[in-house]
């Protein structure tokens, strides 16, 4: 069996039902030569884009290439695993209700997977970047920077390479936060040691991302069970959809065309929101190593940078109360000081007032973004992430000048418009990550599914379970990605299966749920402890 998690039970009626043959179904022969042609045409649009990319800006030294190679191949490497790690939750409930044979399944959600990506709207991607402490993004080019993506990319990928190999449906997206954590954590430590001022993490992020890690599989299991009991009892003189499939005997077509649907909407939720994961941490690495090309939205046309400056400018009247400007220089000193230290003083709105103003008339003044000289948009890039982090720490506080409803609607479009510069994804990392995400669907899904369709309960999935399951899943993900907040896959549709084999009285396989549990529990503290130990151990390397 793929899974080293204990069975079911050890009776033959237990083995009879705990097995499926649907989950063995061997893949098609035409199935290779379209996986490789898919690949291949994929690797060369991204090549194409890439070198599109680069050709308007100076080469690349061989160290910067095999960095970014290096740094690149690592961050595809998480979504690979990401997709046959998480996505395999997905296609679950259809392979063992029999709604689709697994191959069918399996590729089916590969490629909604793709789709989810490819029309992501960066929200989360820019929602996980925010757990890290400020100076880290704005000094992701520098070697620490290097040392911070590397160290959590690989204590992401190592915990959950170790999870599938056993397994355990642990989340990919807990993972990858408390890789994140980690790494914020031993830089406020070696900063505190060594005398400096750290930003820390950001806790008012962290506690949003924690709130949705926690509450997702609460929401998933409660309305599963609920809907599961509605569905039992609208459809209780179909008694076929409430019993294990006989064989490979598929749901009668309502219930099988529900199953299909809402195996797609939770793949499609699924790269939609796990897979923006993927992108902010290459965002951040294509902004360390070739900040000229992807620092700024240079898609944003001349008319947008025109309106920018305008905004910009009644923004900071707005904000500038009868106040001196301050140099950039100066305002960068009083912004950053209060990120770090959240103490707000009678200088930090003229700061950002300042900011603000000055912000507009430079990026205006080029005219065109790709005219902007490397040392240039290095430093816009940062003074106008200084500046709308410090929007939302006011915001949050309170502390931003009284506003009318004219005033406050200009400066909602303002901080639109600045965010418009840095929260982009060009189109080849989306289909970078959507091909990594899809690759792994296909590659590794099977000891995932098989945990999850035979070990999460005593009993068989039935139809109405694996139905109610999958439609509480999908909209619970579809909402969060809605919200821009991270959410995992895995706790949510493994709880909604435990929702509805608790509604139906199935009883759940104790041992089962308490190894899923305690991956729950200890993915934060093993993650945090890896990739705090993979920072320290690299900054030795590059400082």
């Amino acid at each position: 069996m793929n899974s080293n998690l204990p069975p079911v039970s050890d009776s033959p009626l237990a083995s009879s039902q705990a097995k499926s043959t649907n989950v063995h179904v061997p893949t098609p022969k035409f199935f290779m030569p379209v996986f490789l042609t898919v690949i291949v045409a994929t690797l060369i649009y991204i090549g194409f884009q890439l070198s599109a990319d680069l050709a308007h800006v100076p080469p690349l030294s061989l160290y910067s290439v095999i960095l970014l190679s290096t740094a690149l191949f690592i961050a595809l490497g998480f979504e690979f695993v990401n997709g046959f790690h998480d996505t395999a939750n997905a296609v679950a409930t259809v392979i063992y209700t029999n709604a689709l044979p697994a191959p069918a399944a399996v590729m089916w959600a590969g490629f909604c997977n793709f789709l989810g990506v490819m029309v992501a709207s960066g929200a989360v991607a820019y929602g996980i970047i925010a757990l890290l402490p400020v100076e880290m993004i704005m000094n992701v080019g520098s070697g620490a920077g290097f040392a911070m993506v590397f160290a959590l990319l690989i204590a992401a990928i190592l915990w959950n390479l170790g999870t599938w190999f056993l397994g355990i449906p642990a989340s990919s997206s807990h993972t990858l936060i408390g890789s994140i954590l980690g790494v914020g954590i031993m830089n406020h430590i070696l900063n505190a040691s060594a005398g400096a001022t750290s930003s820390g993490i950001d806790i008012d992020q962290v506690i949003k991302v924690g709130k949705a890690l926690l509450f997702s599989p609460l929401i998933g299991f409660a309305f599963a069970a609920i809907l599961f009991l509605l569905v039992k009892k609208v459809f209780k003189r179909q008694m076929e959809l409430f019993q294990p499939p006989e064989g490979n005997k598929p749901p009668p077509p309502l219930i099988r065309a529900i199953l299909i649907f809402t195996c797609t909407g939770v793949s499609f939720a699924h790269g939609s929101n796990d897979g923006q994961k993927g992108m902010g941490l290459i965002m951040l690495i294509l902004i360390g190593l070739v900040p000229l090309a992807y620092s700024l939205n240079k898609n944003l046309d001349a008319q947008h940078l025109q309106s920018f400056e305008q905004l910009s400018s009644q923004t900071a009247t707005v904000l500038n109360v009868n106040q001196n400007e301050l140099t950039d220089e100066k305002a960068r000193d009083v912004l950053t000081k209060y990120i770090q230290t959240k103490e707000q003083t009678a200088e930090v709105v003229p700061a950002l007032a300042s900011m603000t103003a000055h912000l507009g008339t430079r990026v205006a003044g080029y005219g065109d973004l790709k005219a902007i000289p490397e040392a240039a948009v290095s430093e816009i890039r940062n003074d106008m992430y200084l500046s709308t982090t410090t929007f939302k720490r006011l915001d949050k506080a309170e502390a931003l000048p009284e506003m009318d409803n004219d005033q406050a609607k200009v400066v909602k479009e303002y901080r639109s418009s600045l965010d418009s510069f840095l929260q982009y994804i060009p189109n080849w990392v989306k289909v970078a990550v959507a091909l990594a995400l899809g690759l792994g669907t296909m590659v590794g899904w099977k000891r995932i599914v098989v945990t999850v369709g035979e070990r999460i309960g005593k009993n068989h999935m039935t139809y109405g379970q694996g139905m109610s399951a999958e439609l509480v899943a999908m909209s619970t993900i579809a909402a969060a990605d809605g919200l821009g907040m991270p959410v995992s896959t895995t706790h949510v549709l493994n709880s909604a299966v435990a929702g509805t084999m608790v509604a139906n009285r199935s009883g759940l396989n104790f041992a089962t749920v308490k190894t899923i549990l305690s991956a729950w529990i200890f993915t934060l503290p093993a993650t945090i402890a890896l990739s705090g130990g993979l920072y320290w151990l690299f900054l030795q390397f590059v400082s």
